[in-house]
């Protein structure tokens, strides 16, 4: 936030509300894309409380830190040298007549080894869910890792049974997801429980009736490559998550739809929201589709006229 916003924004505070002068258009777009106002379908604008400004603005700048520390690494080469030690040391395995599948013993080998195969993940997350359900502990342990694959721009594909429907926690999760550009479908078939990382690796548990046990760990290809084509077919069968009931947009797309105002580049856009130009460049074209806009700036205007903005 520089000094025009905090001084306007200091200034809606002192007034409660208003429409806004003509001349602060801009201004007032850029405090609401900060989170800092909010707007009325009749346009008035409104002081977001100061505790919660305050919030949004750290919540948007550690977004901002965490991918600029992930684009530096990237320009380093660091995984990618890591990526090379680690192929090596799995040459040597193989060479020295190591089982194909490896067993994880307990939940917590088991999170330490999703942490470490979604780091490196690069181009595609594959997973499964057979009961439908997550937990809250379970949610906030795959949140972190998830939001780590999406930032990236690598293709996550989900699939949950059907149960997920009905289960607040479950879906209020899986619309998280979708928002950040993960593609997630509901089979209402029995699903095989599995993780495939790059098509190079995959998870599965050792035992399904209880997955505490721990998990079988394989690098082979032709293990993997089976395991593919087994989710590809479930993927097949399984439907699109349902859209939400509701006609408004979702509050990611009200931040998308305000950047249209403000940022110049895709790439601007996306760095001010934390995702990944993909994912903003696939809720842009959705959004302009629903709208019936025939480019952004006639979508931008269209929001608004709805109430959008």
């Amino acid at each position: 936030m520089n000094r025009d916003e905090e001084a306007g924004y200091r200034r809606l505070l002192r007034r409660g509300a208003g429409a806004g002068d003509d001349d602060e258009d801009v201004l007032s777009a850029r405090l609401t894309t900060l989170g800092l106002a909010t707007r009325t379908p009749s346009g008035v604008l409104h002081p977001v409380a100061p505790a919660r400004a305050v919030e949004g603005l750290i919540e948007n700048q550690l977004a901002r830190l965490r991918e600029q520390l992930e684009q530096a690494v990237q320009n380093d080469g660091i995984v990618d040298s890591l990526l090379k030690e680690r192929e090596a040391a799995t040459i040597r395995t193989v060479t020295a007549d190591a089982p194909a599948v490896q067993q994880i013993v307990g939940m917590e080998a088991v999170r330490a080894v999703i942490d470490e195969l979604t780091f490196f993940t690069r181009t595609e997350n594959l997973t499964t869910n057979p009961t439908g359900l997550l937990t809250p502990e379970s949610v906030a342990f795959s949140r972190p890792l998830d939001f780590r694959v999406l930032r990236r721009g690598v293709r996550m594909r989900t699939l949950m049974a059907s149960p997920a429907l009905d289960d607040p926690t479950t879906l209020g999760y899986l619309r998280e997801l979708s928002a950040m550009g993960a593609e997630i479908r509901i089979s209402y078939q029995p699903l095989e429980r599995m993780i495939i990382c790059d098509r190079t690796a995959a998870l599965t548990p050792m035992d399904s009736a209880d997955t505490s046990k721990g998990a079988l760990l394989t690098r082979e290809p032709g293990l993997v490559s089976t395991l593919v084509a087994l989710f590809e077919r479930m993927w097949g069968a399984a439907k699109q998550l349902p859209a939400p009931d509701s006609a408004l947009p979702s509050e990611i797309e009200r931040k998308i739809l305000q950047t249209l105002y403000t940022a110049d580049k895709d790439e601007s856009g996306a760095r001010d929201l934390g995702i990944s130009v993909r994912t903003y460049r696939k809720h842009v074209a959705v959004l302009m589709t629903r709208l019936g806009a025939t480019n952004r700036f006639q979508a931008a205007v269209l929001a608004r006229e709805h109430g959008w903005l």
